[in-house]
C-alpha cells in the first residue's frame, strides 16, 4: 500500500469545472480504472511534484556554468560598509531577541 493510501485524508479540495472537462476526467478515470477524485488527485500530485522538482534543480548552459564556476573560485569581495552595519543591526534586534525567548 502506498504512503498516500495510508495517510489520513482530512482536507477537502473543491474545483468547479466545465461539463466538457468533467466528462474528460470521467473518461480518463475510467480508462485507468479509478474514481474521478482518485484520478484528479493522483495526476495533480504528479504535476505538483514535477513542478517542485524542476524548481529545485538549476540548469545552466555552458557560458552560465563557466561564469558560475569563476564566481565560486574568485577571491571574496569585501562586504560594503552599509551591509555590515545592516547585519550588525539585524543581529542586535532579531538574533539577540530570539535567543532570549
Amino acid at each position: 500500500m502506498s504512503i498516500t493510501a495510508t495517510e489520513r485524508k482530512s482536507q477537502r479540495l473543491v474545483a468547479r469545472v466545465s461539463q466538457r472537462h468533467k466528462k474528460m476526467f470521467e473518461r480518463a478515470a475510467a480508462i485507468e480504472g479509478r474514481s474521478v477524485a482518485a484520478f484528479v488527485v493522483a495526476h495533480a500530485l504528479e504535476a505538483a511534484n514535477r513542478l517542485v522538482s524542476q524548481q529545485a534543480v538549476v540548469r545552466l548552459n555552458a557560458e552560465e556554468s563557466r561564469r558560475f564556476a569563476e564566481a565560486l573560485l574568485a577571491a571574496p569581495q569585501p562586504i560594503p560598509k552599509p551591509l555590515r552595519q545592516a547585519l550588525r543591526a539585524y543581529k542586535r534586534q532579531v538574533v539577540n531577541h530570539l535567543q532570549t525567548l
